[in-house]
C-alpha cells in the first residue's frame, strides 16, 4: 500500500492533525478486498474510508474514476464533497472530486459519464441509473474502490439490497474492486459484514466516551396520552438559550411542525430557530443546512432527515422529544452533538406522555450499557431483484446463469434459489401467466441464448422508474400570485383533498391559507396568527424495538422505581395493587366495565403494528364467539377492545392457528393488501410511477394497481406479485412475526383478570379512543377533562 502524498502529510501537520489508530489501520488494510470500519461518531470515519484512495491517487493521478463514495443522503454527499476538498485543495493535490445525485444537472451527468472525476460521490439510486447505460463499462473503467457510508442505515431497507446488487454488478465490470463500509452504530458487526460481502474484515475503532444523557426535568408532568412534548416547551427553550446550537429531534414530520409552531410562539427573544424535514422544499432545507454550517442558528427542530453523519457546525446539545423507540437510532442522533472524537455528546430525552417516561428510562439504561437493538433481516426481497434485472437489460443483453451468479454475489441474495430466480425472470420477461397476453408486460426476449429488451425504447421508461424509495403521494405547496410562487414543500395528496378554500395549515413552521389546487400544485397565501390545521406529512411511525420492550418489562418487574418521577412510580404501584404487572413470560389480559361498555385490554408488548393486528384478529374471533365487539385501539404495548358483552373466559380466543386463519381471510380483500401490492408492483416494474418524464398522480397509480390486483387474484392467485405482497404485509404492516414470537414466549400462560374498574396501565388507551377533531384550546380542555375523569376511575386522582 503506498504512503499518503507528502504534501498531504505536511498539510495535516500544519492543521495539528494526526491520524487515529483506526485511520492508520485503514491505510494498512488498503489492499484487502472488503473492510468494515466501525468507529464512534466524530472519529473521522469518512476520512478513514478515503485515506487509501488518497494514497493510491497521489499528487498527480491519472484520469479516470478511481473511487466511488455512496451515501444514503444527497445532503451527506454534498457535505462530504465540501469536507474532502478542503485537505485536497489545501495540499494542492490534482484530485477531482464531484457529486452526482438527483439534484445534479443533466449536462453535468452526461459529462461525468464520459469524463468521470477521480472521486465520485453519489447515492444508491444514482448508481443504479449509471449502471443502466450501455456505456457503464467505460464510465467505471479503472474503478478501484467503493466506500459505502452509514452502511447500517442502508442495510435496514430495500435501498441497501439494491445497492448490494449494484456492487455485485460493478464487481463484474471491475474485477478486483475493493469495498469499504463505514458505520458508527452496529448491534451485530458480523451480520453487517456479511451484508457488505463475503470475506469482509471487521475493524473496530476504540470506543469514545459515554454520552452525557439524561431525562429533562420539567415543572409540569407529561400528559397521560398524546405526543409532541408541548408541556416542556419552556424548559426546552431555556436549554436552547444555554447552548450554542441545539438539534431538537421528533419522530414524525407532523409532530415537528406542531412543536416548531409552538416553540416559535414562545420564542419571545427571537432566537434564530429553523425547521428541517423531508417534506420541505429542497431550497428551504438547503438554507437551513447552510445556516447551521455557518453557525447562524441556535436550534433546529428536525426529524430523521438529520439523523445521519453530516457535520453540522457547532451542535453541543441534542434533545429527543418523544420516546426514541429504537436505541440505535437514539445513539445515532446523540452523536450529532459534539461531533468530535473523544468528546462526550450531550443529550436530553423528553417523554411526550406519562407512559413514555418508562420507555425513556429503558432507553437511558440501554445506552449506558452499550446495548444496541436491531431486528434480524431475512433474505433480500425479490421485487428488488426484478427491478435489477430490468436495469441490467437496459445496459445490454445478459446470460441468465451469469446474472444468477452475479446476484448471488450480493450479501442479501447469497441464498437465492434457482427457482426464485426463474420466477423473477419469468415475471420480468412476460408479466406472468395472467399478463402474458399484454404487450405492455412483454419486456424481455431471448436471442442467441441472451436475454435482451424486446423494445429498446422501453429503457427510457425503466430508467425513470428505478429506485426503491416509495413516497406517499404528495403535492407541491407554493405561495400564490404576488408572493412569487415560492416553493414551501409538499403535503400528502389525501390531506390536500380534505382542504377547502380558506382552510389553514402548517408547513415549514408557517401558517398558510389554502387558496386552491392548480394541476398538481397546492396554492397558498400567508396567514399568520390563525389556528392551523396540521398537514399529514409522510414519514415513518416507528414501532418500539424488541430490545427496548424487554428492558421496559424488566423495569416493570422491579419492586420499586426510585429512578422514576414520583407520579409515575405511584401509577405503576397502583397497577400492581389493582391488577398485576405485565411480565415477559406470560400474557396479561384485563376485563372490566367502564361507562356502560365492556372492555378487554391485552398487554402484548409486541409493537404498534402487531398490536393493531391483534385487535383486528381478536375482534373477528370475538364476533364469531358472539361477544359483540364494537372497536379497538392499539399502542406499542397493548390493545384495548370495547364491546357489549364481558369476556369472562378466554376459551380458544387466543388460539394461534385460528388467529392466523382469521388474518388470512381478513387480508384477502383488504385495502392494506392493495396498498402493499402497489408498493411491490412499483419496485418490481409492474406499475409505472413515471411515464415519459411525467409523474402519475396518486389516483391514477392507485386505480391501475387496484385493477391489476383484482385481476391477478381472480385469474392468477399464485402470481409472484401476490406472493411477494403477502410476504411483505405479514412481515411489515401486519407484523405477524411479532405475534408469533409473543405466543412462542408465553405459551399457554395467559392470565385473564376480571376487574371492577379501569386498571391504571389501560387508562391512557382511552384517551387515544376519545380524541375528537376539534383544534386549539377547546380540544386540549376536552382531553384534560376526559383524562381527569379516567384517572379518577383508575384511582389515580
Amino acid at each position: 500500500m503506498p504512503d499518503l502524498p507528502a504534501r498531504l502529510i505536511e498539510w495535516f501537520a500544519a492543521q495539528g492533525w494526526a491520524l487515529h489508530s483506526h485511520q492508520q489501520a485503514m491505510l494498512d488494510l488498503g489492499d484487502r478486498s472488503s473492510t468494515l470500519l466501525i468507529a464512534p461518531t466524530g472519529g473521522g470515519k469518512t476520512l478513514s474510508g478515503f485515506l487509501p484512495s488518497l494514497a493510491e491517487l497521489g499528487e498527480t493521478p491519472e484520469a479516470g474514476l478511481h473511487t466511488l463514495y455512496i451515501s444514503p443522503l444527497k445532503a451527506l454527499a454534498a457535505d462530504i464533497r465540501r469536507n474532502l476538498r478542503r485537505p485536497i485543495e489545501g495540499a494542492g493535490l490534482a484530485i477531482r472530486v464531484e457529486d452526482r445525485t438527483g439534484d445534479t444537472s443533466y449536462t453535468q451527468r452526461r459529462r461525468q459519464r464520459a469524463d468521470p472525476p477521480h472521486i465520485l460521490l453519489t447515492t444508491p439510486e444514482s448508481l443504479a441509473l449509471m449502471l443502466s447505460y450501455p456505456d457503464a463499462g467505460r464510465t467505471f473503467a479503472g474503478l478501484q474502490r467503493v466506500v459505502v457510508d452509514e452502511i447500517h442505515a442502508l442495510a435496514e431497507s430495500r435501498r441497501g439490497d439494491q445497492l448490494m446488487l449494484c456492487l455485485a454488478r460493478l464487481e463484474r465490470l471491475c474485477p478486483g474492486l475493493r469495498r469499504v463500509g463505514l458505520s458508527a452504530t452496529v448491534e451485530d458487526p458480523p451480520a453487517l459484514a456479511r451484508f457488505l460481502g463475503a470475506g469482509t474484515e471487521i475493524l473496530l475503532a476504540e470506543a469514545g466516551p459515554d454520552p452525557d444523557i439524561s431525562m429533562l426535568e420539567t415543572e409540569t408532568a407529561p400528559p397521560w396520552a398524546g405526543g409532541g412534548g408541548r408541556y416542556a416547551i419552556g424548559e426546552i427553550l431555556e436549554q436552547v438559550k444555554a447552548h450554542r446550537t441545539t438539534l431538537i429531534f421528533h419522530n414524525t414530520r407532523a409532530q415537528a411542525e406542531i412543536f416548531f409552531h409552538e416553540l416559535w410562539q414562545a420564542n419571545t427573544e427571537n432566537l434564530p430557530i429553523g425547521i428541517h424535514h423531508g417534506s420541505l422544499a429542497r431550497e428551504q432545507r438547503e438554507r437551513v443546512e447552510q445556516a447551521m454550517v455557518e453557525g447562524r442558528l441556535r436550534a433546529v427542530v428536525c426529524t430523521g432527515s438529520l439523523d445521519l453523519g453530516i457535520d453540522w457546525g457547532d451542535v453541543d446539545l441534542v434533545i429527543q422529544v418523544g420516546a426514541p423507540k429504537n436505541v440505535k437510532r437514539l445513539v445515532q442522533r446523540i452523536g450529532r452533538a459534539n461531533h468530535r472524537y473523544n468528546a462526550p455528546s450531550k443529550a436530553l430525552l423528553v417523554p411526550a406522555n406519562r407512559w413514555e417516561i418508562v420507555e425513556c428510562q429503558a432507553a437511558l439504561e440501554a445506552v449506558k450499557a452499550h446495548d444496541l437493538d436491531g431486528e434480524p433481516r431475512g433474505p433480500g426481497p425479490r421485487d428488488v431483484v426484478c427491478q435489477h434485472m430490468l436495469m441490467v437489460a437496459c445496459a445490454g443483453p445478459f446470460e441468465e446463469k451469469a446474472l444468477l451468479a452475479e446476484i448471488r454475489g450480493a450479501g442479501p441474495y447469497a441464498d437465492l434459489s434457482r427457482a426464485e430466480f426463474d420466477d423473477c425472470l419469468n415475471f420480468v420477461a412476460t408479466g406472468g401467466y395472467a399478463l402474458r397476453a399484454y404487450d405492455r408486460w412483454q419486456r424481455l426476449m431471448q436471442r442467441d441464448g441472451l436475454w435482451q429488451l424486446r423494445d429498446p425504447r422501453a429503457a427510457s421508461v425503466i430508467r425513470q422508474n428505478l429506485g426503491t424509495i416509495i413516497d406517499t403521494e404528495t403535492l407541491k405547496v407554493r405561495l400564490k400570485g404576488r408572493f412569487g410562487g415560492l416553493a414551501l414543500g409538499e403535503v400528502e395528496e389525501s390531506f390536500a383533498a380534505s382542504l377547502t378554500p380558506g382552510d389553514t395549515f402548517l408547513i415549514g413552521g408557517k401558517v398558510v391559507r389554502y387558496e386552491g389546487l392548480n394541476e398538481l400544485t397546492v396554492e397558498v397565501t400567508p396567514s399568520p396568527g390563525r389556528d392551523p390545521k396540521v398537514a399529514v406529512f409522510s414519514g415513518t411511525k416507528f414501532a418500539t424495538s424488541t430490545l427496548l420492550t424487554r428492558r421496559i418489562l424488566e423495569i416493570l418487574a422491579q419492586d420499586s422505581w426510585p429512578e422514576l418521577p414520583a407520579h409515575t412510580a405511584e401509577w405503576l404501584d397502583l397497577q400492581r395493587r389493582v391488577s398485576r404487572m405485565p411480565e415477559a413470560e406470560s400474557l396479561l389480559v384485563e376485563s372490566f366495565p367502564y361507562e356502560g361498555r365492556e372492555h378487554l385490554c391485552v398487554h402484548g408488548f409486541a409493537g404498534r403494528n402487531a398490536q393493531q393486528t391483534l385487535g383486528l384478529i381478536l375482534t373477528k374471533r370475538m364476533e364469531e364467539e358472539g361477544l359483540a365487539p364494537l372497536g379497538f385501539v392499539a399502542s406499542d404495548y397493548a390493545t384495548l377492545i370495547w364491546g357489549l358483552d364481558p369476556v369472562l373466559e378466554l376459551g380458544q380466543l387466543f388460539d394461534l392457528a385460528r388467529m392466523r386463519d382469521g388474518l388470512e381471510g381478513w387480508l384477502q380483500g383488504n385495502a392494506l393488501m392493495k396498498r402493499t401490492f402497489r408498493t411491490v408492483g412499483v419496485i418490481s416494474g409492474l406499475i409505472e410511477r413515471q411515464h415519459q418524464g411525467r409523474r402519475k398522480s396518486g389516483r391514477q397509480a392507485t386505480f391501475s394497481s387496484d385493477i391489476l390486483y383484482d385481476t391477478l387474484r381472480r385469474f392468477d392467485p399464485d402470481h409472484l406479485m401476490l406472493r411477494l405482497t403477502r410476504d411483505e404485509v405479514m412481515r411489515g404492516m401486519v407484523d405477524f412475526g411479532r405475534i408469533e414470537e409473543l405466543f412462542a414466549r408465553v405459551g399457554d400462560r395467559i392470565d385473564l383478570r376480571r376487574l371492577e374498574r379501569v386498571p391504571p396501565l389501560a387508562a391512557p388507551l382511552f384517551l387515544e379512543v376519545g380524541k375528537v377533531p376539534v383544534q386549539g384550546e377547546g380540544r386540549e380542555r376536552l382531553l384534560a377533562v376526559q383524562a381527569e375523569r379516567l384517572m379518577q376511575a383508575a384511582g389515580l386522582a
